[in-house]
């Protein structure tokens, strides 16, 4: 029953979201006077180019783009795309689905004062990628004692399992390997600032990814869960 009423509020929440890049960190300070880290991310301008309907495609969203981009670099199925929706060709397109895709039209813009200060939000970015990665840097273990009879392998995750007793090594241990370069999302983000003219936003806390990726803000999903009682 719960995952029907799930899907039921998936269905009728209204979603918005801009795609922009991450500039860098600073601080700044509230109305109290506290300091506070913000990371500042340059969105949009975007731009609608498709409306998805329950009755045309089974699901209401908008997919918008960002980005500029050399018109010869975009393919004849792309560029009939831009122009049914009337609008230059764009680097990046992400679907957002909201309820409300109805309210929206194609080549509509969508800037960063579609969000408020105060606001919460939830962060799409990929993740830095640090190559392979001991277990130490990737899973933050402790590692091998550094005296006592420890030989060269201080940074060593030690036993991985049994010699008999399984036999094997169990799937999903923690192990060396790639680290970063994923999709990770931040949720439950505050805009602590908009600055509308420029098209800065300012959001309390860190995001996921390298200055200058690309960032996907969305509303929050559990926004109302947060100050919940548990």
């Amino acid at each position: 029953m719960s995952s029907v009423n799930t899907a039921t509020q998936a269905a009728t929440r209204q979603v918005r979201g801009l795609l922009g890049e991450k500039v860098g960190m600073t601080q700044t300070w509230d109305e109290e006077n506290r300091l506070v880290p913000v990371t500042v991310v340059k969105v949009g301008p975007c731009v609608v180019t498709q409306i998805r309907t329950p009755e045309k495609d089974g699901y209401s969203a908008i997919q918008i783009a960002y980005g500029a981009i050399d018109p010869r670099k975009v393919n004849k199925p792309k560029q009939g795309h831009f122009e049914k929706a009337g609008v230059t060709p764009r680097r990046h397109l992400v679907e957002v689905r909201t309820s409300d895709a109805s309210s929206y039209t194609l080549g509509q813009e969508l800037t960063a004062d579609i969000f408020s200060p105060g606001e919460l939000v939830d962060v799409t970015g990929t993740s830095k990628g640090h190559g392979f990665a001991g277990v130490m840097k990737r899973h933050g273990f402790h590692g091998l004692r550094a005296s006592h009879g420890v030989e060269r392998k201080h940074r060593s995750p030690g036993s991985i399992g049994g010699c008999a007793t399984p036999g094997r090594v169990f799937k999903g241990l923690r192990m060396a390997g790639r680290m970063g370069g994923e999709r990770v999302t931040t949720q439950n983000l505050t805009v602590h600032a908009v600055d509308a003219e420029r098209g800065y936003l300012l959001l309390k806390g860190s995001v996921p990814g390298r200055r200058g990726g690309l960032i996907l803000i969305r509303s929050a999903v559990k926004a109302k869960a947060k100050g919940a009682k548990k």
